[in-house]
C-alpha cells in the first residue's frame, strides 16, 4: 500500500493494518473534503448567529451549562485540549498511533464533526511526516470515548504536548517545525471534536482482531501437527460429525485440521491401534478452536462498523442543518467485544499450552523427556512449557472484562462509562501472550516429528516444518530457547509459515 484514501467507501480492518504497520500515505478522498467544507459552514454560521451549542459556545460534561462568549471560543478549544491531556503510563506504540490518526482522519471525512479541512489534512500530515504524538496509555474511561489520550494527540496539532520524530523526543512546537509545519490555532468545536470519539480502543481492537484471526489459523495448524506426533486420530475432523453441530468456526477449523493432515503416513501408520479416543486437547480442538474463531467473527463485525462510524458529540447533518446531541462516544459495543475476543483468544493459548505438556512429558508422548535425546544433562523444553503455563496463567487474569465495570465521571454527569480502552488493551495483551504460547507449540511439534519416525508427516504439516527448520535448527543440546521462541513467532507474524502451508494445501479458513 503506498496511499490510503479515506472518504470514499468503508474503511477495512486489513486497510487499517496495512496502514498502521507500513509507510503509506493518509489523504482524503475529493468527495470527503466537501463534507467537511459544508459542516464546517454550518459552525460558523451557527457561531455568527450566537447560538448555544454544547462545547462550541459552551463549556464541556457538567459545565455545559455555562456560556462561553464568542471572543473566548477558540481559547476554549485549547483550553479542552490541555485539561483532558492527563494520562499516564507508557505512552501507546508507533502502529496504534498511526491506527489512531488514520481512525480520526476518517471520521472526520464523513462530515459530521464540523472541524476545518485545514485541520484534518495537518492531522494526517502528522502521520504522512512521521511526527508520532506522545500518547500515555492509560487515563480513558471510554466514555466520553478516549478523552485523555485524544487530547494528548491533539496538544501537538497547536504545537503543545511532546512528539516522537526520527525517533527523538521533542516539544510539540518543535516536532511540528522539524517537519516545516506551524501550530494550528482551533476554532470553535475543533478542540471538542479532536477529543471525542472510540478511535483509540477502536484502533487498538482493529490490529489485535487481525492478529487473532491470522492467530485462530496458526493454532489450527499446531494443533494439527501435534496431533500426529502424539499418535492423534483424523476421525475426529470428519465433516460429518460437525455437520451436525454446523457453528461457523467448527466447521471451519475441523476442515482445516483435516486438510493440514491429510496424507499423514504417521496418522495412517496407528490406524488400527487399541487408543479408541484422544485426549480432549486433540479431539475436541475443532469445537474449542472453533468456538474462538466464531467470537473472532463477532469482534470484526464490531469493530468494522465503529472504524466506520461517526462517534463524536455534537453530531452534524448538513443535509438538514441541524445538530444532534447525542451518546455515539459511548465505547460499550467496543467495550464487549473487546472482553469477548480476549476470552477468546486466552482459551487458543489454553489448549495449547495442555498440548505442549502432551508433548514434553514422556508419560502422554512416549517421546524423550521434554523432547531432548540425553535428558538430565539437557532440560530440553522444560522450561519452554513453565513460560506457557505463566502466560496462560496471566491471560485468566487479564480476561476479567473491563465492561462489567463503571465509575461516574464529570460530577456524574457521566454516570456510566464502558472502560473500553482498557478492554483494549488488555485483550492485545493477551493476544500477544497466546501468540508465544502457540509458537511454543509449533517449536515443540517440530522437534516431536524430529524425534519420531522417519515416517512422513501430512502435506501441510511438512510444510510448516520445513518454513520453521530453515530458521531454526533442531534441539540437539540445550541453548537458549527464547531466541528460538523469537524465531517462530517471527516467521507467524511475517506470515512466512502460513503462506507455506496455504501455498502446499490451498487458503485455510
Amino acid at each position: 500500500m503506498e496511499e490510503l484514501i479515506v472518504g470514499r467507501g468503508e474503511l477495512s480492518i486489513e486497510e487499517l493494518v496495512a496502514f498502521a504497520r507500513g509507510k503509506a500515505r493518509l489523504s482524503l478522498a475529493p468527495e470527503a473534503a466537501e463534507r467537511i467544507r459544508a459542516s464546517r459552514g454550518l459552525v460558523e454560521g451557527w457561531v455568527r448567529e450566537g447560538r448555544r451549542i454544547y462545547g462550541m459556545t459552551t463549556g464541556f460534561g457538567a459545565l455545559s451549562d455555562v456560556a462561553i462568549p464568542p471572543a473566548e471560543t477558540a481559547k476554549l478549544q485549547e483550553n479542552i485540549l490541555m485539561s483532558h491531556a492527563a494520562g499516564v503510563g507508557d505512552p501507546l506504540d508507533a502502529e496504534t498511533l498511526r491506527a489512531v490518526i488514520a481512525l480520526r482522519v476518517r471520521e472526520f471525512a464523513l462530515g459530521h464533526a464540523g472541524v476545518r479541512l485545514e485541520t484534518v489534512e495537518r492531522l494526517a500530515e502528522l502521520a504522512n511526516r512521521g511526527i508520532l504524538p506522545v500518547v500515555p496509555e492509560k487515563g480513558s474511561v471510554g466514555a466520553s470515548g478516549d478523552l485523555a489520550p485524544l487530547a494528548h494527540l491533539g496538544l501537538v496539532l497547536i504545537g503543545r504536548g511532546e512528539a516522537w520524530v526520527d525517533g527523538r523526543r521533542l516539544e510539540g512546537a518543535a516536532a511540528l517545525a522539524a517537519r516545516g509545519l506551524a501550530p494550528l490555532r482551533l476554532e470553535a468545536g475543533e478542540g471538542l471534536a479532536l477529543v471525542n470519539g472510540t478511535a483509540v480502543m477502536t484502533a487498538i481492537g482493529a490490529l489485535a482482531v487481525h492478529d487473532a484471526g491470522r492467530l485462530a489459523r496458526l493454532t489450527d495448524l499446531a494443533a494439527a501437527m501435534s496431533l500426529e506426533v502424539l499418535m492423534g486420530s483424523r476421525m475426529e475432523f470428519n465433516p460429518r460429525i460437525h455437520a451436525v453441530r454446523p457453528h461457523p468456526g467448527q466447521v471451519a477449523s475441523a476442515a482445516n485440521l483435516e486438510r493440514i493432515t491429510r496424507a499423514s503416513e504417521i496418522i495412517s501408520s496407528h490406524r488400527d491401534c487399541s487408543r479408541i479416543q484422544d485426549a480432549y486437547t486433540l479431539r475436541c480442538s475443532p469445537q474449542v478452536h472453533g468456538a474462538s474463531r466464531d467470537a473472532i467473527a463477532h469482534a470484526r463485525r464490531v469493530l468494522a462498523i465503529e472504524m466506520n462510524a461517526a462517534t463524536g458529540n455534537p453530531l452534524l447533518f448538513a443535509d438538514t442543518a441541524e445538530f444532534l446531541l447525542g451518546g455515539n462516544f459511548h465505547g460499550q459495543p467496543v467495550a464487549l467485544a473487546l472482553d469477548f475476543l480476549g476470552i477468546a483468544a486466552a482459551e487458543l493459548a489454553d489448549i495449547s499450552e495442555r498440548r505442549i505438556e502432551r508433548l514434553v512429558n514422556p508419560q502422554l508422548s512416549g517421546l524423550p523427556a521434554f523432547l531432548v535425546r540425553d535428558g538430565g544433562l539437557n532440560s530440553g523444553f522444560m522450561i519452554a512449557q513453565y513460560t506457557a503455563a505463566a502466560l496462560v496463567s496471566e491471560n485468566k487474569v487479564l480476561a476479567h472484562p473491563a465492561s462489567v465495570d463503571s465509575i461516574p465521571t464529570s460530577a456524574n454527569k457521566e454516570d456510566h462509562v464502558s472502560m473500553g480502552t482498557i478492554a483494549a488493551r488488555k485483550c492485545r495483551e493477551i493476544v500477544d501472550h497466546a501468540e508465544h504460547v502457540v509458537a511454543i507449540e509449533l517449536l515443540c511439534a517440530a522437534q516431536a516429528l524430529d524425534l519420531f519416525t522417519n515416517l512422513k508427516a501430512g502435506e501441510g504439516t511438512r510444510a510448516a516444518y520445513r518454513v520453521i527448520r530453515a530458521a531454526v535448527p533442531p534441539l540437539e543440546a540445550d541453548r537458549v530457547l527464547a531466541d528460538d521462541i523469537g524465531a517462530v513467532l517471527r516467521l507467524m507474524r511475517g506470515g512466512e509459515i502460513l503462506r507455506a502451508v496455504e501455498e502446499t494445501i490451498g487458503p485455510l479458513a
